[in-house]
C-alpha cells in the first residue's frame, strides 16, 4: 500500500508541475497582459498544488501517512470574474496559439481530475482523502474556467466569421 501510495503521490507531483510548466510557457510566449495574467495564476495555484503534495509526499515517505495540511479556499467567483475579461478573451480570440493552449489544458486538467477523484474513493486515509478530493475540486474549477473562455471563443469565433448556417 505504502508503494501504491508514493507512486500516486509522484504522479501527482509529475502532473502539477507539467501543468505549471505548460501554463509558465504560454505565459511567456504571450505578450497580451491579460492572457499573460490568466496563464501565470494557472501557473502559480499548480505551483501551490505541487508544494502542498510534496510536503504530504516527505510526511508519508517519512511517516507512512498524510499529515494534516492548510487546504486554501478557491474563491471561483472572485476569480473567473477576475480573469474572464472581455480584453481575455478578445486577445485569445486573436492568438491561435493560446486558444490552442487552453484546449490542450483542458485534457491536462481532465486527466488531474480522473486521477485525484479515483485516489479519493480508494483511500481510507481522511487526510489523504481530503487532499485528493480538494485538489480533485479544484482542478474542477480550473476546467470549468477553461471550458467557460473556450465555448466564449467558439462563439466569438463563429460569430465573427459568419459561420452560422441562418
Amino acid at each position: 500500500m505504502q508503494n501504491d501510495t508514493l507512486s500516486i503521490l509522484k504522479q501527482a507531483i509529475l502532473l502539477e508541475r507539467r501543468g505549471k510548466a505548460f501554463y509558465a510557457r504560454v505565459a511567456d510566449k504571450t505578450e497580451a497582459p491579460a492572457v499573460k495574467e490568466f496563464f501565470e495564476t494557472m501557473a502559480a495555484e499548480e505551483d501551490q498544488h505541487e508544494k502542498i503534495l510534496s510536503e504530504q509526499f516527505k510526511a508519508f515517505q517519512q511517516r507512512g501517512k498524510f499529515i494534516p495540511t492548510t487546504i486554501p479556499e478557491y474563491e471561483s467567483e472572485k476569480t473567473a470574474s477576475r480573469i474572464l475579461t472581455a480584453d481575455l478573451k478578445n486577445k485569445i480570440a486573436a492568438a491561435g496559439f493560446e486558444a490552442a493552449a487552453i484546449s490542450a489544458a483542458m485534457s491536462m486538467e481532465e486527466r488531474s481530475i480522473r486521477i485525484y477523484s479515483d485516489q479519493a474513493k480508494l483511500t481510507d486515509d481522511p487526510q489523504e482523502k481530503a487532499i485528493y478530493q480538494w485538489l480533485a475540486d479544484w482542478e474542477a474549477r480550473h476546467l470549468d474556467l477553461l471550458s467557460k473562455l473556450d465555448r466564449e471563443l467558439i462563439e466569438a469565433i463563429w460569430n465573427n466569421n459568419s459561420f452560422w448556417p441562418f
